[in-house]
C-alpha cells in the first residue's frame, strides 16, 4: 500500500519542515489545520488545508478542527471490504494513509507553579486524542505518528520502500500511539483528581489509580544479573529526584545503584544546613551535618568506614573544590566509593572527582523543596500499595520529656539529628549520633534489641556520650540496657508500648534522658 496522502496536526513543531519536505519529495499530499499548515508553508511545503477538505473553518475557537466525516471515514476505512470502498466513493471522501499528531502542551502546562485551571482545561486535546485512536486502530492500513522522534526513521523507510510503511512499523507506531493517549489521560485524570480529590466523598486516594512512567533506558540487569530491569520517569518529572537527575560521569546507574542513590538523596534532603548522607544497600551508613560541607562529609564517611566502601554519597549542596578534595580524602582511608550526587558541581570540582575513574557523578539539581504530597508506590503480587510519603517533620515543641531529667541543649540537637536520620532506615532501624553525626546504625534486625547491639558495635568506643534515636517503641527495656552499658546518654522513642514505663524506669535508673515523640517513622 504506497502512501499517497498524510494528515498532520501538531502542537510541537520539532522537525514539522524537515517531515514535510520529505513527504513532499515522496509526492504524498499534505492536509494539514490552521497553525501546521502555516508552519509548513513557511517552509516551503505545499499543503491541503482541512477546511477544503471538510468545507467548514474551524469552530468554537478552533476546539473543533477534524471533528469531521471526511476525515475520520478517510483514516477508518478498511481497505479489504469492497463496502467501506463504495459508501467512501459515494460520500467522494478519499483514503488517508498516514496520521501526524502530537498533542497540546497538557502536561507542560498544568507542570506550571499557580495554573489556573482554566488554562488547563483548554488545554485537553479532543480532536487530536480522536484522530490518533482512529489510525491506530486502523494500523493494518495506516501508519500514526505521535512523537517527532520517529520523523527520520519513517522518511527512510518510506524512502527505501518507494512510500510504503512495514507492517511491523504500524504496528509499532500503533502500541506507541495508544500508550501516548493512556498517557495523556493520566495525566489530565491526576490533574483534576489532585484539584477534586475527595469531591463528594471525602477519599484521599482516587478509585481507580492512572499512572504516566516513560522509560528512561533500559538497566544492564536487575538486582542479579538473570533480572532484566528498565527504568521509568514519572511524567511531568519531579524536580530534584533521581529519575530526573543528570549523569555528568561515569558508567550508567544499574538498578541496584538507583535504590542506594535514591535513598542517599531523600535523607541528604532532610537538612537545611550542609548535610552528607553514606549509603550502602538502602541503609544509612554514615550521616552527618555541620556548618560546612567539607565537615559534614568528612564526620559521615568516616562514621563507618568499614561499611562506606563501596557506598554512595549524596550532599544536599554544591559541591566545590574544597568539598571534592574532601571526598578524594576520605577516600584513601575508605578506598572506594561507587558514586556522589549532588545539586551541583563546580568545573573544578568535577575535574578532581573525575580522577576516579569508576566513580558515578549524578547532578541532581537544586534542592528547593520537599514534595510530601508526591505517593510512594510500591508492587506487590498481582498489585500496587500506595501511601503518602512519610513527609513528617519533628518540632522542639512536639517532644515529650518522659523522664525524670531532661535533655541538654546539645543532646536534643543530637536527638534531632538521629530522629531525621532513623526515619530513613529500614525497621527495626536503630541510630547512635554525637556532634550532628552518626556514630552506629543498626537496621533490618528482626528485634529492635539486635539492631541496638549492632549500632553499639559499629560505634564501639564512640557510643559513649552518644544519643539514641529508635523509629518504633521499645516492647520491652533490653534495647535502653544495652545502649547505658555503651554509654549511651539520652533517647528518642515514639512511645506507645504497654511496657514504656518499664523503659522509662531503665533510663532514670542509669541517669539517661527519653523524648517520646507520638510519631513512628517504620520503613520495610
Amino acid at each position: 500500500m504506497k502512501m499517497e496522502r498524510a494528515l498532520v496536526t501538531v502542537s510541537d513543531k520539532t522537525g514539522l519542515v524537515e517531515l514535510g519536505k520529505g513527504l513532499a519529495a515522496l509526492k504524498v499530499e499534505i492536509l494539514a489545520t490552521g497553525g501546521t499548515a502555516k508552519a509548513l508553508e513557511a517552509g516551503g511545503v505545499k499543503v491541503v488545508r482541512t477546511e477544503t477538505l471538510t468545507g467548514f473553518a474551524e469552530l468554537l475557537d478552533g476546539r473543533v478542527k477534524t471533528l469531521h466525516p471526511a476525515i475520520h471515514a478517510g483514516i477508518l476505512a478498511r481497505r479489504d471490504l469492497p463496502d467501506h470502498a463504495a459508501q467512501m466513493k459515494k460520500a467522494g471522501f478519499g483514503q488517508i494513509d498516514l496520521v501526524v499528531v502530537n498533542l497540546y502542551p497538557f502536561e507542560k502546562t498544568v507542570a506550571k507553579p499557580g495554573v489556573k485551571l482554566e488554562e488547563a482545561i483548554e488545554q485537553i486535546d479532543i480532536g487530536g486524542v480522536a484522530l490518533i485512536r482512529s489510525a491506530a486502530k486502523n494500523h493494518a492500513s495506516v501508519a500514526v505518528v505521535t512523537d517527532p522522534s520517529d520523523y527520520p526513521a519513517l522518511l527512510e523507510e518510506l524512502r527505501k520502500t518507494g512510500g510504503e510503511v512495514s507492517e511491523v512499523t504500524r504496528q509499532r507506531l500503533a502500541a506507541r500511539a495508544f500508550a501516548a493517549t493512556a498517557a495523556y489521560d493520566s495525566a489530565i485524570a491526576r490533574f483534576l483528581d489532585s484539584r477534586y480529590a475527595g469531591a463528594g466523598n471525602g477519599d484521599r486516594f482516587p478509585e481507580r489509580l492512572v499512572l504516566s512512567y516513560r522509560r528512561k533506558q533500559a538497566l544492564r540487569y536487575g538486582e542479579n544479573p538473570h533480572q532484566a530491569a528498565a527504568v521509568y520517569v514519572e511524567q511531568p518529572e519531579v524536580p530534584c529526584s533521581l529519575a530526573s537527575a543528570e549523569l555528568l560521569w561515569g558508567k550508567d546507574l544499574s538498578h541496584n545503584n538507583y535504590l542506594d542513590f535514591d535513598s542517599a538523596i531523600e535523607l541528604a534532603k532532610e537538612f537545611g544546613e550542609p548535610a552528607c548522607s553514606v549509603v550502602k544497600h538502602r541503609n544509612a551508613c554514615g550521616c552527618a551535618s555541620a556548618r560546612t560541607l567539607v565537615k559534614a562529609i568528612e564526620k559521615a564517611a568516616m562514621a563507618d568506614s568499614l561499611s562506606a566502601f563501596g557506598g554512595i554519597v549524596a550532599v544536599n549542596h554544591p559541591v566545590d573544590i574544597e568539598a571534592a578534595s574532601a571526598v578524594m580524602k576520605v577516600l584513601k582511608v575508605i578506598r572506594r566509593f561507587d558514586g556522589i550526587a549532588a545539586p551541583d558541581f563546580t568545573p573544578d570540582a568535577l575535574a578532581l572527582l573525575k580522577e576516579k575513574k569508576n566513580l558515578i557523578i549524578v547532578k541532581t539539581g537544586p534542592v528547593t523543596s520537599r514534595l510530601p504530597r508526591h505517593p510512594l508506590v510500591r508492587s506487590v503480587s498481582g498489585g500496587l500499595l500506595v501511601q503518602e510519603r512519610d513527609a513528617h517533620h519533628l518540632t522542639p515543641d512536639m517532644l515529650k520529656v518522659a523522664t525524670k531529667r531532661a535533655p541538654t541543649k546539645k543532646e536534643e540537637e543530637d536527638l534531632l539529628f538521629a530522629w531525621k536520620v532513623v526515619k530513613h532506615l529500614v525497621s527495626n532501624a536503630i541510630v547512635l549520633a554525637k556532634d550532628r553525626a552518626t556514630t552506629g546504625v543498626g537496621s533490618g534486625n528482626v528485634n529492635r534489641v539486635g539492631s541496638v547491639i549492632t549500632a553499639v558495635r559499629v560505634a564501639g568506643e564512640n557510643a559513649k556520650g552518644s544519643v539514641m534515636a529508635s523509629d518504633a517503641f521499645f516492647p520491652f527495656p533490653d534495647g535502653i540496657e544495652e545502649a547505658a552499658r555503651a554509654g549511651v546518654t539520652a533517647v528518642i522513642q515514639p512511645g506507645g508500648s504497654m511496657r514504656d514505663e518499664e523503659s522509662i524506669k531503665a533510663c532514670d535508673a542509669h541517669g539517661m534522658a527519653m523524648f517520646m515523640t507520638g510519631v513512628r517513622h517504620f520503613k520495610h
